[in-house]
């Protein structure tokens, strides 16, 4: 049986960047210890490429890179928040901040932790959970 799914929308903190998001019922969302991640409170909820629509904002987008460059990190240049961003760990879909997000009450969020301090040690452990509810 396939999740039914509910469209959420989410953005930065002036709404200059708007997006909407096609959840399931139940959403594992991830706190990471990575250096970026600790300094900007971000906690991951990963989807699917094709469950992404970005509705406003395009132009107020600003990228950085850092470390290995694989993950763009995409900030609002007007208000500096990332709202989501193109993960290194899954890189053919979105990684999602659950605080920039307005969640509908039927969706349930379950929390995680991951060691992002140890990326290299912690990484399949995180895709294999994501993976199984999120196929590309």
């Amino acid at each position: 049986m396939i999740d039914e799914l509910t469209v959420c929308r989410g953005g930065c903190h002036c709404g200059a960047v708007r997006f909407e998001i096609d959840l399931p019922a139940r959403v594992q969302a991830f706190h990471c210890n990575c250096s970026i991640c600790r300094a900007c409170g971000f906690v991951h909820v990963f989807v699917a490429r094709k469950q992404f629509r970005l509705l406003a904002g395009a132009d107020e987008l600003t990228e950085y890179r850092f470390h290995t460059r694989t993950a763009k990190h995409l900030f609002c240049r007007i208000c500096g928040i990332k709202s989501f961003y193109v993960p290194r760990s899954h890189p053919d879909g979105f990684s999602i901040n659950l605080n920039c997000l307005e969640l509908s009450e039927r969706i349930e969020v379950q929390m995680g932790e991951f060691d992002g301090r140890h990326w290299s040690r912690s990484i399949a452990a995180l895709q294999s959970q994501t993976d199984e509810r999120h196929p590309r």
